[in-house]
């Protein structure tokens, strides 16, 4: 077991910097053409939204937590440091998403497309207006953005699920689809340049 430990090491060494973002991302995203997918930030687990009359009842959803407003605007911070061009921001109509969008990017344009159509959870079709924002470039040398949720992103993309505050860098495909190019978590923003 002694003679095998350092090429365990090893593994468990490449598979972690594998987690890290790309240090080349921020290069990427300066030029423009991505879909930043962002989970909202750091949230109230315990607290749910079974008992909201509406959207704008922010009172019966989960919302932010105090860490996740910290989280959003530390990421706002970044992508000012960065240079990171914005243009649309798109969010999920509940309050913690359009929060998280207007404390990390400024704005915030309400859109029930950013989490999912209204339809039954088992439609085959309900993520189909998620994957047309997803699939359309943004403005030439913009990015846009969408503030959703875990779960719309996991039905599009698959496993594994976005932790909160975490950004997929999406490109478009136009008809060929989007594809994730990259990810970054909360803790990998400062060391991008």
């Amino acid at each position: 077991m002694a003679a095998r430990l350092p090429g365990l090491l090893g593994l468990l060494f490449w598979g972690l910097a594998a987690l890290a973002a790309d240090p080349g991302i921020a290069d990427e995203l300066r030029k423009g053409g991505y879909v930043l997918y962002i989970r909202h930030t750091s949230t109230d687990f315990s607290k749910n939204d079974a008992g909201m009359a509406s959207f704008e009842d922010c009172a019966n959803q989960r919302p932010l937590t105090d860490k996740g407003r910290n989280e959003a605007r530390a990421i706002a911070g970044h992508i000012a440091r960065l240079r990171i061009p914005i243009d649309r921001v798109y969010a999920s109509p509940y309050c913690r998403t359009v929060e998280t969008a207007q404390l990390a990017f400024g704005k915030a344009e309400k859109t029930q497309e950013a989490r999912g159509g209204p339809m039954k959870s088992d439609d085959p079709k309900r993520y189909d207006a998620l994957r047309t924002l997803l699939s359309t470039p943004p403005a030439a040398g913009k990015n846009n953005v969408i503030s959703s949720h875990g779960n719309p992103f996991y039905a599009v993309f698959g496993a594994p699920y976005l932790a909160e505050g975490e950004i997929a860098v999406v490109r478009p495909g136009g008809d060929a689809g989007a594809h994730v190019a990259g990810k970054i978590r909360l803790e990998d923003w400062p060391a991008l340049r």
